[in-house]
């Protein structure tokens, strides 16, 4: 009889812990004013920590349901464009709960219309709202690997240079809590601390030029802060990346700093080409660089400043002061040139590199939000761009000198660049507005190649703009149309022009049956050539060769159209685009005879194409512990040039793997080179594998990590297939291959949490103003 009472005592428990892990919660949403219910409202479950759990939306009565909820302590957070959002507080929750009628105001500020899925992600027309799960933050030791664990669509994390990138030419853009930051500042994020992260994959207009638009959003504290610092450092190579970062807040201040050193040194640094060039005399040559270990040194430096004032759903001030610098005393090459007809005719040849870049830049921004739904900003960016370059080139033979070429230049580039923006609400589902951003560049360079040249540019652009959002029944809608101003002027030159243009964007976003979308985006833009491609001076780079600006490039148009379509079911997530380009008088590369030598320069050519189709595909997680992502597609290229047809087609993949048990995680990525080939030039990406397993305590966080782990043969390759000099170039860093990196990083925060508000613009002027030289 004894046996029995335990046996229905056990059989009890059991069903008790079944039912406790598959608790619901219902409720209906109701407007505050009319009492009318609201359909398609948001509905979204997550921990105290705001680490999401589970939403869902409210059917056409407005009602919800969340089931197989775990016992704990939550906050259920309902929204819906138009209202104030509702917070309810779940502490203790060890039973179902209906919670009856949910009432939300009006609200004076609302945010765009949002599809949102049962998961840990909700998708708009122009973004996609991704939250942090707890597996992800636990498994992540900073902002830039908690981007690595979460698999955004077409984003990728090189471990091996430091850089969030998109695969191609593609550029990202970076924010934390709107404010623009460097990447190098996600990496001094707590992950506790990261909310969500708003991944713009159809920024908008007022982004310029951006095609990935990734903000943090954080908490910030209304007192205390915060202090990170997060090593890595090679073993078997000098590889290393330092970076310390530190907050305080006092009330509505707040002061932040950040400094960061990346040394890298290398012994195994070669590169290896073949050339083939047909002179004006009739005489051709095939020579090979046979490439033998060098030296490739960098240091890198970055110090960010910054203060903000903010008073929530008013005003917020930001000043920002970044200073960025990269010395590179060695990026050496040396080898033996081969004629390949007659292998005995050999020459040594020395290719010597030392750069220096400094950027300080200072950014002002200041937002308010007026009565009416209206908000207003300003945003003000000065930079200054200084760059010291050196090349030597020689090729001798018996210690007889046949080619001896020292090219220097000092470059100073000062740009300014002002913006301002209007937004208003119109309805519940309507928005306008508009803006105007104006850039002024002046760039003053001394060449010294044997000749002396100096020359002083002026490149201006403004662009003015306005966009609408809307909605028609199910579907969202944007348009917009910008205007652009460029104009150009090289001092003692002929060439001058100015050019106006006409950019108009279109989106549709419709959600499907089940959690699906589909969106189709078509814009125009103009593209302005960059003052390095415009200076009108020679540059020697070899005994063959001689590079030269074109101040007769004009601003050409670029044409561009995609379609996407996202669909979500369980475990599963899929995103599939394909997309088409086209830019009629591109400016792309060309060369010509001239004597004895090979012009190297640029021009408006025909037209040049570009045909996409990309697919990611991710599983998990599984049991909140195996999540797996990929990335992969084709590219199809067409140039068309003055002189030349071409045509290339590259496959690539990325494949990224996590597995996370308590305080462990190891994590595994693939990469394949995604390849880009415009004009006559293919730009060949970098095949990269990397392990990584590391071990998290509190605020502690160590690891091992394994670059290239399977191969030693990790090169970059590029290629031209120009008729008079082509070549087939790779280089190669030996260090790179099995490279392990110890890695340690250490935070902890003082102080309560909130949000921060929003900072809405991102400028900056990345663009030296100086023609690059050398192979």
């Amino acid at each position: 009889m004894k046996r029995i009472s335990m046996v229905i005592v056990l059989l009890c428990c059991m069903v008790t812990e079944v039912f406790a892990q598959n608790l619901m919660i219902k409720g209906q949403v109701k407007n505050a004013q009319s009492n009318e219910t609201l359909e398609f409202a948001n509905v979204v479950l997550q921990t105290r920590d705001s680490v999401f759990v589970q939403g869902t939306t409210t059917n056409e009565k407005g009602n919800f349901s969340l089931d197989k909820v775990m016992s704990g302590n939550y906050i259920l957070v309902v929204s819906s464009l138009g209202y104030n959002t509702g917070y309810i507080t779940l502490d203790g929750f060890s039973k179902s709960v209906v919670l009856g009628d949910i009432l939300l105001g009006d609200a004076t500020v609302s945010l765009d219309n949002v599809t949102v899925t049962a998961s840990g992600q909700t998708s708009r027309m122009d973004r996609k709202i991704v939250f942090p799960s707890e597996r992800q933050l636990k498994a992540s030791s900073n902002g830039m690997d908690l981007l690595q664990q979460m698999m955004l669509p077409r984003v990728q994390v090189d471990v091996l240079n430091n850089q969030i990138k998109m695969p191609g030419n593609g550029v990202v853009q970076l924010r934390i809590n709107g404010v623009k930051v460097e990447q190098e500042d996600i990496k001094a994020l707590i992950p506790s601390d990261i909310i969500r992260i708003e991944y713009h994959d159809n920024p908008g207009l007022r982004y310029g030029n951006a095609d990935i638009v990734l903000d943090y959003i954080v908490r910030r504290p209304d007192t205390g802060g915060s202090f990170a610092v997060d090593m890595a450092q090679g073993l078997n190579a000098m590889w290393g990346e330092y970076n310390a970062s530190a907050k305080v807040n006092h009330k509505k201040s707040e002061w932040g700093a950040y400094y960061r050193i990346g040394p890298r040194d290398f012994y195994g640094l070669k590169r290896n080409n073949e050339e083939e060039f047909h002179l004006a005399d009739g005489t051709s040559l095939n020579r090979v660089e046979i490439g033998e270990p060098s030296r490739g040194r960098m240091f890198m430096h970055n110090l960010n400043l910054n203060y903000s004032y903010q008073e929530p759903e008013k005003y917020m001030f930001n000043a920002a002061f970044r200073y960025n610098t990269t010395h590179q005393p060695y990026w050496d090459y040396r080898g033996v040139l081969m004629n390949k007809k007659n292998p005995d005719d050999k020459v040594d040849m020395i290719d010597r590199n030392d750069n220096d870049y400094k950027t300080p830049a200072l950014d002002l921004y200041y937002q308010r939000n007026l009565k009416n739904d209206q908000t207003l900003v300003f945003n003000l960016v000065g930079t200054y761009n200084k760059t010291k370059t050196a090349r030597v080139y020689k090729e001798s033979r018996n210690e007889e000198v046949l080619t001896d070429i020292n090219n220097r230049v000092n470059g100073g580039k000062y740009s300014l660049i002002g913006e301002a923006i209007y937004e208003k609400k119109l309805g519940n589902a309507n928005r306008i507005s508009g803006g105007l951003r104006h850039t002024q560049s002046y760039s003053d360079n001394a060449y010294i190649n044997g000749h002396n040249y100096k020359t002083h540019m002026v490149q201006a652009e403004t662009f003015m703009y306005g966009e609408f959002k809307g909605k028609l029944k199910k579907v969202d809608y944007s348009l917009g149309v910008g205007v652009s101003r460029s104009y150009y002027d090289q001092r003692g030159s002929d060439e001058e022009y100015e050019r106006y243009t006409v950019n108009p964007r279109l989106t549709l976003f419709c959600p499907l049956p089940g959690e699906s979308s589909v969106r189709l985006k078509a814009t125009i833009r103009n593209v302005t050539p960059s003052l390095g491609e415009l200076s009108a001076i020679d540059q020697m780079i070899d005994s063959l060769q001689i590079q030269r600006g074109n101040p007769d490039l004009k601003t050409y148009m670029s044409y561009y159209t995609e379609l996407n379509y996202e669909f979500r079911k369980g475990l599963f997530y899929t995103n599939f685009t394909g997309a088409y380009e086209y830019q009629p008088d591109a400016i792309m590369d060309e060369k010509y005879q001239e004597g004895n030598k090979i012009i190297q320069t640029w021009d408006n050519q025909k037209n040049w194409q570009r045909v996409v189709a990309n697919a990611n595909i991710k599983f998990g997680p599984v049991k909140d512990i195996f999540q797996i992502s990929f990335d992969g597609g084709v590219n199809h290229y067409i140039s068309n040039g003055n002189t030349y047809k071409h045509r290339y087609t590259n496959w690539w993949c990325d494949v990224n793997a996590s597995v996370t048990w308590k305080k462990w995680s190891l994590w595994y990525m693939v990469i394949t080179n995604w390849n880009w080939f415009k004009g006559e030039t293919l730009t060949g990406g970098e095949n990269i594998q990397g392990i990584m397993l590391s071990y998290r305590h509190k605020g502690l966080n160590v690891g091992m990590r394994v670059i290239n782990p399977f191969t030693d043969n990790y090169k970059v390759e590029t290629e031209n297939w120009n008729k008079y000099a082509s070549y087939k170039r790779s280089m190669y860093i030996k260090e790179s291959s099995r490279l392990f990196v110890a890695t340690v990083s250490y935070n902890f925060s003082f102080g309560r949490k909130y949000s921060a508000g929003q900072k809405k613009l991102n400028n900056s002027d990345n663009d030296s103003g100086v023609m690059s030289t050398g192979k």
